[in-house]
Order: structure tokens, then sequence, then C-alpha cells
């Protein structure tokens, strides 16, 4: 695909940027986060087809570029400044019970890797083969942060829903 062609750039991003938003937001879990996540992750891709003139596989070059600008971002010391409107007035409360808040909060907190792993592999549903292409590993790595990453999840949905 020519993705100098304005027309087959336009469509592409009409039809998979939701899905790499969804992507984002599970890979960051903060929705304006994903947005600039997915942002960085088509300029990245149109100014890489424009660099290379001819990519064989947008979507692939797009949710490769998306795991790796995420995970080139959580290595960084330092985070984005965080503004807010107002300041609460309160202390957070404990987090909702709800089941998707829960999985969302303890996928959260898994290491970058680890949940770049889980979201490629359980709702991107790629294979091994294909996590492990994309993320530049091994099979037996990508197995072995599913495990962690997946015993990790359990451990923490253990201790919200008790």
């Amino acid at each position: 695909m020519r993705i100098d062609d304005d027309a087959a750039l336009h469509a592409f991003v009409e039809s998979r940027r939701t899905a790499l938003f969804r992507s984002a937001y599970l890979l960051c879990g903060d929705r304006h986060e994903a947005e600039d996540l997915v942002q960085s992750t088509l300029v990245k891709v149109v100014l890489g087809g424009r660099r290379h003139g001819r990519l064989d596989n947008i979507e692939a070059y797009a949710r490769k570029t998306l795991v790796n600008t995420f995970i080139a971002a959580r290595r960084r010391f330092w985070r984005r400044e965080q503004a807010y409107g107002e300041l609460p007035d309160r202390a957070v409360t404990a987090p909702d019970t709800d089941t998707g808040l829960a999985v969302r909060a303890a996928l959260a907190r898994l290491t970058a890797r680890q949940r770049a792993v889980l979201v490629l592999r359980y709702w991107e549903d790629l294979s091994v083969q294909a996590t492990a292409e994309l993320l530049g590993m091994r099979e037996s790595t990508v197995k072995s942060h599913t495990a962690r990453g997946l015993a990790a999840l359990r451990a923490e949905m253990a201790e919200e829903l008790v």
C-alpha cells in the first residue's frame, strides 16, 4: 500500500483508529494518554510510510509502532506533567469493585512489557509467534511474560474481589 496516497491513508485512519485507541487504552489505562499515544503512532506511521515509500502490512506496522511508542515512553525517568483543573477536596476513595475497572487497574500495575504481551495476546488475539515477532523477543520470553503477567493479575484480582 502506498502510504502517500491520501485516500488510502485516510481510509486506514478511519477504519483502524478506534481499534488502535482501544489497544492504547488497555496499554496505558488513561483515555487522554491513549489518545496521545494513537496520535503519535499515526504520525510515525505516516512519516515512516513516506520515508520507506511502501508498507506491505500497514496494520502490523501501526500496531508495532503503537506498542514500541508505549514501551519507549515507560522507559523514561520522567512522565509528562499531568495538569488538573481542580484539586480534589478529599482523598481518593477505594477503587470501584466493578470487574472491568479492577482488571484495568491491575493491568496498569504490571510492567510495560507484561502489559504489552497480555494486550497483544488476549485483546488483539495474536499468537505467541506473532507477539514475539511484533515485540522483537523470543517466543519463550513471550510465554514467560504471559505467565507472570497472568499470575500477577490473578493475585491482584483475588485481593480486589475479596
